[in-house]
């Protein structure tokens, strides 16, 4: 979800200038809000928080009524609900998100093929050689709007610009349903005047280091020697900073995107002290974990846990495997000695299992023999009976009983997105 509450925002009049450009970011507005306003008209023009429907949930989305009073995603429900009494919480529906999300990609590969999708409600196109039959960017830009609606019911915003990274600050600037274009000559006085923290990757920690050394926008940027970007920010980011303020950006669309990361994570509706219960926890996500790992043709070289206390304080460990795996058990157990590395002083409110550095799955069929093979088979029914009968039809004996993830908040490193 953006932070932005669709206060102060920028629009091109219909004739803008877009001499120059070739690249278009469109983001969908508000969207898991925008489809329960889809599904459910009476919401319009209200204060919507999407997430868990017990206050122990958290907001995945909010509508741009309930983002001015504050309301953000990853905040807990409770808190949200202070800050905005009168909203209106409705449960997630991740089947009827990835249904729209298919056909509003569809109508961006129907205009050009270089489309990459950053997640389940944007993308970045290159429209270089959809001119001569869809016009100018501007214009292409303005299609693609117009049929998003008629075909969806849903809005878009839409950046357009020469490079990716302007694109979606245009886009960001223009919601919600905006058109921003900026011409590749306008594209220093575009950027000139934004504050740092709108730059791509600058977040909240890299924008105090700025601020503190009086860096506020992106013009002070140009005037800070790079030995300071990089005393603040560490030479990698400091140096992808001098460029991106200048408005050099040589990345090209990827129509093939590779995963960084696949997670599930959840947020118990009461905290949870019994380690017997976390380690069955833990199982469970990591075997849905392994599960789109399989269906995706991946394998994971590292396994990580994320666990939230109930003061809120938040640990992460990591390991290493011996070898890249996709079967549950592995990374499970892998989860679960994570688990033990961590000191429990107080009950656990929300955990989650990550597979990172992930690589084409080939590793089984390269070692002389395979010491998963059992366990892959277990996973091939597995995956069989759940293709069959559903996600919840088959499980772990060990994690049956009573449901535990009321309010949970399933990740999905397609699905993190929502402007």
């Amino acid at each position: 979800m953006g932070r932005g509450d669709g206060t102060g925002r920028l629009v091109s009049p219909p004739d803008a200038d877009d001499t120059g450009t070739r690249i278009l970011h469109v983001d969908m507005d508000a969207f898991y809000a925008a489809v329960a306003v889809l599904d459910d008209p009476s919401l319009a023009g209200k204060p919507i928080i999407v997430g868990g429907v017990e206050r122990r949930g958290v907001v995945s989305s909010a509508s741009y009524e309930a983002r001015r009073f504050g309301v953000r995603s990853a905040m807990p429900v409770a808190r949200a609900l202070q800050l905005c009494p009168n909203a209106i919480v409705v449960p997630t529906t991740f089947e009827r998100y990835s249904e729209l999300s298919r056909r509003v990609m569809d109508v961006f590969r129907s205009v050009t093929p270089l489309v990459e999708p950053l997640s389940i409600d944007e993308a970045f196109l290159d429209v270089a050689g959809a001119r001569r039959l869809w016009g100018s960017p501007r214009e292409i830009a303005q299609l693609i709007r117009m049929r998003v609606r008629e075909e969806t019911g849903l809005t878009c915003s839409v950046g357009v610009a020469a490079t990716k990274h302007v694109a979606k600050m245009a886009s960001t600037i223009s919601k919600p349903d905006g058109l921003l274009v900026v011409a590749e000559a306008d594209t220093l006085r575009f950027l000139g005047a934004r504050p740092v923290g709108a730059l791509w990757g600058v977040g909240p920690k890299a924008t105090e280091a700025l601020l503190t050394r009086g860096i506020r926008t992106v013009a002070d940027i140009w005037d800070t020697p790079r030995s300071v970007l990089d005393r603040a920010l560490g030479p990698a980011m400091g140096e992808r900073i001098w460029h991106l303020a200048r408005g050099l950006d040589a990345r090209d669309v990827q129509t093939e995107r590779v995963e960084k990361s696949i997670s599930h994570e959840e947020t118990f509706s009461h905290d949870v002290s019994d380690i017997t219960v976390l380690r069955s926890e833990l199982r469970r996500l990591a075997d849905r974990v392994g599960g789109r790992l399989r269906s995706g043709g991946w394998e994971a070289a590292t396994v990580s846990i994320k666990v939230r206390l109930t003061d809120f304080s938040t640990y992460s460990r990591s390991q290493t495997l011996p070898l890249p795996t996709n079967v549950g058990q592995r990374i499970g157990s892998a989860a679960i000695a994570l688990l033990d590395s961590v000191d429990l002083t107080q009950p656990v409110r929300l955990i989650g299992v990550r597979a990172e550095k992930l690589r084409a799955g080939a590793s089984a069929g390269l070692t002389l023999w395979d010491d998963d093979e059992d366990w892959r088979r277990v996973d091939d029914a597995l995956d069989g009976a759940r293709a069959r009968f559903g996600r919840g039809a088959v499980t772990r004996a060990s994690v049956l009983g009573p449901r535990r993830d009321v309010g949970a908040m399933p990740t999905n490193p397609r699905a993190d997105h929502d402007g």
